[in-house]
């Protein structure tokens, strides 16, 4: 559906995400717009299904084999929550990608009290879509995988453009920027390359970290998801024990420049997450290893929602 100009989506949770981690593959390759909602709940396996978790963003952001990215959405409420399924497919049709977004069973399953949800206004952006009008312009051959921006997204027609250009070969396979299958070193290399500074592209356009800064804190809190409200009652315990503190929660991946400016300007960072191997911790210190040394993990994973009282004990833990 996606390919045919469709905006698609499905939702699922881990073992979805594992046994499909193929076809996601061949969405990122063959540039395919699309959107995976991921409820996560506690794995490996069936693992426990009504228990909550937030140990799939590994495997959301690699998803499937070989030199493979995904952009990944973490909203915390569930009015975000609508908000982000507009922007994940306007941001799948920009990049021509897939594009999951992480929710989990605490805010899937609980009842919230929300402000009242606001349609957005805004015009869908379908991204780099060439009409048949646009194909006479150009008066020639076009390639499907060819950087003519330079920001690493080509352009696209919809199947069923009349046009006699706008037939493509949709290809998983080694294929050149005129969607020809190929084999050559210097093709594929271009290709990732190609798919690299999209990646970086996807920086710029994903939502932005939400940053509460404070001027005196030595100590940041970062998080993600239906952990904010514990985060945020564990910054007030802090501050009873005299303890200020900062509050960056990542809305996204990739993470921005803004995350790598966070972490610089604390002595120690506490990544919070429900997870046994402290996943985005892991990210984290791969994409930004000159502070890897002042981050600490701050993990929780037996099923429950993480609390204050852990969070807060961790910090004290770690500063005294």
């Amino acid at each position: 559906a996606g390919w045919a100009g469709a905006r698609a989506m499905t939702a699922t949770s881990g073992p979805g995400i594992s046994l499909m981690s193929e076809f996601a593959g061949l969405a990122y390759f063959a540039e395919i717009p699309s959107v995976i909602w991921d409820i996560q709940r506690m794995g490996p396996s069936t693992g426990l299904p009504t228990r909550t978790g937030q140990g799939d963003i590994l495997s959301a952001y690699y998803a499937s084999h070989g030199d493979t990215r995904h952009v990944v959405l973490l909203p915390s409420t569930p009015t975000e929550c609508f908000e982000f399924a507009n922007t994940a497919f306007d941001l799948a049709e920009q990049l021509q990608t897939l594009v999951f977004v992480l929710s989990d069973l605490d805010l899937g399953m609980n009842m919230h009290i929300c402000d009242q949800f606001e349609y957005p206004e805004q015009p869908l952006n379908r991204g780099k879509v060439l009409t048949a009008e646009q194909l006479n312009e150009l008066g020639g051959s076009w390639g499907r995988y060819k950087d003519v921006d330079g920001d690493g997204v080509p352009y696209r027609t919809l199947p069923g453009t009349k046009h006699n250009l706008a037939a493509y070969f949709t290809r998983g396979t080694g294929h050149n920027e005129y969607a020809v299958y190929s084999e050559r070193p210097d093709d594929w290399e271009e290709n990732l390359e190609r798919l690299h500074r999209k990646f970086e592209t996807a920086r710029e356009l994903v939502p932005a970290p939400e940053i509460d800064e404070h001027p005196n804190a030595r100590v940041g809190l970062l998080g993600f998801g239906s952990n904010d409200a514990a985060i945020e009652e564990a910054r007030a315990r802090l501050a009873a024990h005299g303890i200020d503190s900062s509050y960056l929660r990542l809305r996204a991946l990739p993470i921005s420049s803004s995350v790598r400016e966070f972490i610089h300007h604390h002595d120690l960072t506490f990544v919070v997450e429900t997870n046994f191997d402290g996943q985005l911790h892991t990210i984290l210190r791969s994409e930004e290893p000159a502070y890897a040394d002042k981050l600490i993990s701050l993990r929780k994973c037996d099923g429950l929602s993480i609390s204050a009282r852990f969070i807060t004990e961790g910090v004290l833990a770690n500063i005294e």
